[in-house]
């Protein structure tokens, strides 16, 4: 058992560098406008695992700015596909286009604005995925999870960031702040559901990662 867990993190985040000055500039800039964008300890082992399948064909529920969006297209793009991202904030959606449209990827992609409960049921349903990544709106995660399961190729993979939320799942409801327990509560079960009937697990590292194989 590490003790000492919030060093660990950094050490692993300070191993995942980023040689590139407009990444470098849009993750200061998410950090600075407090945009939740996914942590590098969890974006280097999300990077690792879609490389490791090699996933041609990626889908990003919640673009946010772009930033994780970016390491998913290059994946894809190595192995001949490419990366499908829906963004529900028209104003990050803007700002993703922008940041795709700097790093030259932005014709090679196809970036999505809208709800994504609308938006998934529209995709074409002849092109499967390889790799889900699946982080947006909490509450509505089991949501997320029964639109795009059926999407996902055998052998594919769902990757879901902060499914621990802040670490409130472990804890009673009652010593939890009210304006979160619905989505804790909703959290709590779609964990649950995952774990007794799905390939899955859970990793307690970052807000909580969840895996699951088809």
């Amino acid at each position: 058992m590490i003790e000492n867990f919030i060093a660990s993190t950094k050490y692993t985040q300070n191993l995942f560098k980023i040689n590139n000055k407009i990444l470098e500039e849009i993750e200061v800039t998410a950090l600075d406008e407090k945009v939740p964008i996914i942590t590098r300890e969890v974006l280097n082992f999300m990077v690792f695992t879609a490389r490791g399948i090699k996933a041609r064909n990626i889908l990003e529920i919640g673009t946010a700015v772009g930033y994780s969006g970016i390491f998913l297209a290059e994946v894809a793009k190595e192995n001949g596909g490419y990366l499908t991202t829906i963004e529900i904030d028209e104003g990050r959606y803007n700002q993703a286009v922008e940041n795709f449209r700097k790093m030259k990827i932005l014709n090679d992609n196809r970036l999505i604005l809208g709800d994504a409960l609308e938006e998934i049921p529209k995709l074409d349903k002849s092109r499967k995925f390889d790799f889900i990544f699946i982080d947006a709106s909490k509450g509505q995660y089991m949501k997320f999870f029964n639109e795009t399961w059926n999407l996902l190729n055998e052998g594919g993979l769902i990757f879901i960031d902060n499914i621990m939320f802040k670490g409130f799942i472990t804890e009673n409801y009652e010593n939890t702040p009210k304006k979160y327990r619905t989505i804790i509560r909703r959290l709590d079960e779609f964990v649950k559901k995952l774990n007794l009937e799905y390939d899955f697990v859970l990793l307690p590292f970052g807000d909580g990662v969840g895996l699951v194989r088809k």
